[in-house]
């Protein structure tokens, strides 16, 4: 990754944490959004600036329209809205090229009069446009600060109350401070502590400035006010909302207090802290500065607004003691604020700068978060990537994150969790708790430090997801959780101490079933809700007041057992359709809508409001005003039964009979949005789902233990005095006991021990531990647990060479196969299921993969092949291309199964393990995983040897249909046949590994009955590497018929020999596509049952990958002419037999087994050739012939001497061949009919130590 920074007086340590992403600048581009300046005219000359008087809203509009026409070249008006009574909002905006977007510049604002009888600011900031305006060009600080900001000056933000104020109006008791609806602006913004709203309708001038804001995404403001003199820092309030003296600091308080000492200390009466106001004469600010929230609380306020909302950090300047002093002040009013204004500004250059882009497409994504460990306040990028990050001197550890929104179909949801399970192993662990009806897994996300196990004393908290399948919102809200969590973790302080504390589950679909037949932009109806038998699952579990008489289904199945099995805490069920947080309990006896109380319920009123209040519109009660207009919900909460009766509840069963504490949270009025709105839903829940984590940390915690050896008692129970509702221990005695602050009588009791009662006081903001030791009444035997860590291993980098002949000796493979572990849960994927994990592949890898769609089928179903490499879609000729062939009989579909897996298991090691990575760099893989997806549809699971779904919809076997010749083709092939013969003979494959069943044998060409194969040797020798890298197929003995052969000689025979016919792909893979293709017999039975993929992919891995490392040895070589231009076309000869003919670029390559071999290259109308590097590759150069009309050819041989290592299982390698000089020529050209006696006659030495070296390299 490449980065570019600026900073100013700081070191800075760079951590970028993203898929693909790197840190440049980048050119800008034109902006065309505000009004340009050049149609602005002046209705009189412009005035000579006096320093005396007040400019009222007309005057104001014709001074600034003066100045923007005069100064066109760095000066543009435009105005951001209107006023209550229509007056605009003018903004004049000063830096180089005006009308065109400044990317590279940081974006500046100073707001004045937003108190409309805060007059000061109004006129200083027109003095301001003047003075940046005028001195551009002559001084060079302020040409400086102009090229280098864009810069935007609001002079006046209330124009409306301006013009009712009066002059001389020091205390503002004639009216005048709030808009002409008697809003106070500066008290309408949200606030992130006081929920109460204004109509918009009312405020337009603070929507305005909310929307330019939110659009401009500026770095730096400063908000001028007056009424006293002092700089006013974050936060202007706080959650007590005490009046005064509640200093209430922000993440960045250390950077505020800075910027704020900025401005105070160029005022020279401000820095004195000492402002002598007539109506405040005792009031002193140390340093000239102060917290807001410290000097009097402000809620709603437009600095905090900015920094929580925006991407810019605000603080207010309160300029004068009098607000509306007489214009003979405003020349010192000018003087005393130029220097300060101008400083502040310059304060936007400081910290850290850059853009993300991303590395692959060098796309500009905007909206990626920067996170600087250390300070809990993130940053987003703008339109075009570009963010500033402002920052004191310092060393930081900066983090980009991006977030991706869009609706992820089952399999793109499996990926996505196997992908961070992989990415991020130290704080992950991916499991299922059982299948869905169609045998689809409920997945489950451990987050934590230790994510695989119970820790003594952590807290286990979960989140359910998707329970009704078409409530879709908390399913991706949980898919973004996953990824918050995962990427934050180690850089935000909050997120690492939950992590790292919590043990948090996520399941991010309870009926994943359902999910897929749901449909987006269903906004409040049913298809998908139920799972695929159509019962509701929450209505499935059972109850303390009503009978549930309908079958219990598998999913309710697996999520009672999961909670049975683990100590779990609190939870919260998502849903979707309203905006509201619903508690237990959810029906009652008489099965009525009346508020039915569990004996907890102000533990569940408590942390309800923990997440509603964080929801900027849930808490506000009124959810879905549209759909539903009488629905009120007083704090965004309410009682399950007194909404409406649900009888099979899940939240109730969890609390009844689990430790758990369960709330069922509606996240939206729309079942089921589109997926362009996920985005607003994850603002507006992001810091409830944090919150409401940080519940299960309330209440009381500790340990019951034995009094004599310290053992912890499982099973214990724990009761609170008046609270009729008992919880249990865990497997070490450890509990969490969920209590509203207050004292409290709690009581541990075991059987077989005497009780102990023990006053605790819960306080607010932490959890009270309270341990317990019992005393046993009879002798209890001694309990013992004990754990270790588990070793890993990260395997070091290494040149490709070395690493090729580290996969092929020893245990390398092996070693590869332990450290790429991947969870993995299989099945049998039809069609379309198939094509969505696919597409999720590309989806979630994009910057390796590439789907290719073949063709379609004779029932239109698409045969797909996908690209693995890391330039997917481009020709790369100097790269070998191998391809794994599944499916071409759909009644074996295991070879599917095996090659979709080993697609993900590919693409989540990519950039996690080196090998892999390399590998991938270094080969174009292409996986086609089924060629007969109509034949897999009809093929039933656990027939061995049932021939439904063999052939494909015509009847016909597509296993002897390629027929490239045409005097052998009676009929056209068929759709699935013509696809694969246009890719086979479209791409110039290295190797090809067809993976088909019924029985255990790999097998090499050809099928038709031959008496001869030309290179015999290296076709079965490839056979031979996948089959003695299989577990039993090298055995031999496959248990299973063989066309009577049941004793295969290293599990490898030729396919005429096991079954002879004409049509196969493998043999038109040799005669046309001039490509070797092996057959592997994946197991006996045809299409076992799923529960055996796992070990079938088990003994296939290894073998897999051993064909990827294959692919990279051999012969590979260029041909050039002596003008060092390529040669395409060039026929190269193997032994007198196989040909191979050079493609772009002048490449072959060539896979020859160990042993002697005769290379021969014909080119037409050279006349010699033949090259060799032995350290490289092979180089064949070839001259131009004397002959005119026809063509001279001559051959060179080669002699390639191939040696394999001594072992106990046959190794294949080159040993290293060196000139015996030191300095050896990259190219022995031959320029003569008698030049291959001179090749020869080089000296060639094998410098290996002993017969047993042997070099695996890619290139020879």
């Amino acid at each position: 990754m490449v980065a570019n920074w600026e900073h100013v007086s700081m070191t800075l340590k760079l951590r970028v944490s993203l898929f693909a992403f790197l840190f440049l600048f980048v050119v800008s581009l034109g902006d065309d959004r505000l009004l340009g300046s050049r149609s602005a005219r002046a209705s009189t000359e412009e005035a000579v600036e006096t320093y005396d008087i007040y400019y009222n809203y007309n005057e104001l509009t014709k001074r600034l329209q003066s100045l923007a026409q005069k100064y066109p070249h760095i000066a543009n008006l435009s105005t951001v809205g209107q006023s209550v009574e229509g007056r605009q909002l003018w903004v004049m905006r000063i830096t180089r090229d005006p009308d065109r977007k400044s990317l590279g510049k940081p974006k500046f604002k100073y707001v004045g009069n937003m108190h409309g009888d805060e007059t000061v600011s109004r006129q200083v900031l027109v003095y301001l446009v003047e003075y940046l305006l005028t001195k551009y060009g002559e001084e060079e600080r302020i040409t400086e600060l102009v090229n280098s900001t864009d810069i935007y000056i609001m002079p006046s933000m209330n124009p409306d109350g301006f013009e009712k104020s009066t002059e001389g109006d020091c205390s503002g008791g004639h009216g005048g401070r709030n808009n002409a609806k008697n809003k106070d602006l500066n008290r309408s913004f949200p606030d992130q502590f006081d929920k109460t709203t204004v109509d918009p309708a009312n405020i337009p001038e603070v929507m305005a400035v909310m929307s330019w804001i939110q659009e401009k995404k500026f770095v730096l403001s400063g908000n001028l006010h007056g009424g006293t003199v002092v700089a006013s820092y974050p936060f202007d309030d706080s959650a007590s909302h005490e009046q005064e003296g509640h200093y209430s600091p922000s993440a960045d308080d250390g950077l505020f207090r800075h910027l704020a000492l900025v401005y105070s200390q160029n005022h020279p009466v401000m820095k004195t802290g000492k402002p002598h106001c007539p109506d405040t004469p005792e009031e002193t600010f140390k340093d000239g500065i102060t917290n807001g929230a410290a000097w009097y609380d402000v809620p709603g306020g437009m600095q905090d607004y900015n920094y929580i909302h925006g991407n810019c950090l605000e603080i207010t300047m309160e300029l004068s003691c009098c607000k509306y002093p007489f214009a003979s002040e405003l020349q010192r009013e000018w003087d005393l604020n130029k220097e300060s204004l101008l400083a502040y500004i310059e304060q936007v250059h400081i910290g850290v700068r850059g853009y993300v882009k991303d590395a692959v497409s060098g796309a500009a994504p905007s909206n990626v978060s920067i996170v600087v460990a250390g300070v809990r306040h993130n940053l987003t990028t703008g339109e075009y990537g570009d963010y500033y990050r402002l920052l004191l001197p310092g060393t930081y550890n900066i983090t980009a994150v991006p977030q991706e929104f869009r609706h992820h179909n089952y399999a793109d949801m499996e990926l996505f969790l196997r992908k961070y399970s992989s990415e991020f192993p130290s704080i992950t662990h991916l499991y299922s708790i059982g299948q869905s009806v169609e045998k689809r897994e409920l997945y489950v996300m451990v987050i934590s430090d230790n994510p695989d196990t119970h820790e003594h004393g952590e807290p286990e908290f979960k989140y359910v997801a998707n329970m009704h399948g078409n409530e879709v919102v908390g399913r991706e809200l949980m898919l973004n959780l996953i990824e918050y969590l995962c990427r934050n973790y180690g850089t935000d302080p909050e997120v690492t101490e939950l992590v790292n504390n919590t043990r948090i589950h996520i399941m991010p679909s309870m009926n994943p079933d359902g999910y897929e037949v749901a449909e987006e932009g269903d906004t409040n109806g049913y298809k998908g809700r139920n799972n695929t038998n159509n019962f509701d699952l929450n209505r499935n579990f059972p109850d303390q007041f009503a009978n549930i008489t309908e079958p219990r289904q598998p999913e309710t199945k697996a999520v009672m057992k999961w909670l049975k099995s683990i100590p779990f805490v609190l939870s919260a069920n998502l849903h979707g359709g309203s905006l509201v947080v619903n508690y237990p309990f959810d029906d009652d006896k008489d099965g009525n809508s009346y508020y039915s109380k569990s004996p907890d319920d102000e533990v569940f009123q408590r942390v309800s409001r923990a997440y509603s209040q964080e929801n900027p519109l849930m808490h506000q009660g009124h959810p879905c005003e549209d759909l539903y207009p009488n629905d009120y919900f007083k704090d965004g909460i309410t009682n399950g039964a007194q909404w409406y009766s649900v009888p099979g509840g899940m939240q109730d069963w969890n609390y009844i009979n689990t430790n758990c504490f369960e709330v069922t949270i509606e996240l939206s009025c729309v079942k089921y949005p589109l997926a362009k709105d996920l985005p607003k839903y994850w603002d507006q829940n992001r810091r409830s789902l944090l919150q409401f984590i940080h519940q299960v940390h309330t209440g009381v915690k500790g340990t019951v233990s034995d009094m004599w050896d310290g053992t912890g008692i499982p099973n214990a129970t724990i009761s609170v005095e008046k609270i009729n509702h008992k919880i249990t221990t865990a497997k070490t005695g450890d509990y969490w006991r969920l209590l509203v602050p207050g004292t409290y009588a709690i009581t541990a009791s075991a059987h077989g021990y005497k009780p102990v009662t023990i006053y605790a006081t819960v306080s607010k903001d932490r959890v009270e531990v309270v341990d317990f030791r019992l005393t046993s009444v009879r002798s209890e035997g001694n309990r013992h647990s004990s754990s270790g860590p588990r070793p890993t291993q990260n395997p070091s980098e290494k040149e490709f060479q070395n690493l090729i002949k580290e996969l092929s000796v020893g245990q390398g493979l092996d070693e590869l196969v332990k450290n790429t572990a991947t969870e993995s849960n299989f099945r049998y994927r039809p069609s379309k299921e198939m094509s969505a994990f696919l597409r999720g592949l590309t989806l979630n890898f994009p910057h390796i993969t590439y789907l290719h769609s073949l063709g379609q089928s004779v029932e239109y179903r698409t045969i797909w092949a996908l690209e693995i490499s890391n330039k997917p879609g481009e020709s790369e000729p100097s790269k070998p291309n191998i391809r794994f062939v599944a499916g071409i009989h759909g009644n074996a579909p295991v070879g599917t199964e095996l090659l979709l897996e080993f697609a993900a298991f590919l693409c989540i090691n990519y950039g996690k393990n080196p090998a892999i990575t390399k590998l991938i760099n270094e080969t174009r893989i292409f996986i086609v995983p089924s060629v007969n997806p109509d034949g897999r549809e009809q093929a039933v699971e656990k027939q061995c040897k049932s021939t439904q779904g063999l052939t494909n919809a015509h009847g016909k076997d597509l296993d002897t249909d390629f027929f490239g010749n045409a005097s052998q083709r009676l009929v056209d092939p068929q759709p699935e046949t013509r696809a694969m013969m246009n890719f086979i003979q479209s791409h110039r494959f290295t190797l090809s590994v067809a993976l088909d069943g019924g029985a255990l044998v790999a097998t090499y060409p050809y099928d038709k009955p031959v008496q001869t194969v030309d290179n015999e040797g290296t076709l079965k020798y490839l056979a031979t590497v996948y089959a003695s890298n299989h577990p039993k197929m090298h055995l031999g003995n496959t248990e299973c018929s063989n066309n009577g052969q049941s004793n295969i000689p290293d599990g490898v025979m030729r396919a005429a020999e096991r079954q002879s016919h004409l049509g196969s792909m493998k043999d038109f893979n040799m005669d046309f596509g001039h490509c070797p293709e092996i057959t592997v017999y994946t197991g006996c039975c045809l299409f076992p049952p799923a529960e055996q993929l796992a070990t079938l992919w088990t003994e296939n891995k290894k073998s897999l990958l051993s064909m990827l490392v294959e692919i990279h040895k051999g012969v590979r070589g260029i041909v050039r002419d002596k003008s060092g231009k390529p040669i395409v076309g060039a026929i190269v000869i193997l032994n007198g037999g196989v040909r191979l003919f050079t493609v772009e670029g002048g490449y072959f390559h060539a896979l020859l087994a160990p042993g002697t071999h005769n290379i021969e290259a014909v080119a037409e109308g050279y006349q010699q050739q033949s090259v060799h590097n032995a350290k490289s590759r092979v180089h064949i150069l070839f001259l131009p012939t004397a002959a005119t009309m026809t063509a001279l050819v001559v051959t060179a041989c080669i002699i390639w001497c191939v040696c394999a290592a001594k072992s106990n299982r046959q190794k294949d390698g080159f040993h290293r061949l060196r000139q015996h000089r030191d300095d050896y020529d990259d190219e022995v050209r031959l320029t003569s009919m008698g030049s291959k006696k001179s090749l020869l006659a080089h000296e060639f030495q094998d410098e290996s130590e002993s017969d047993e070296e042997t070099l695996y390299a890619n290139k020879i």
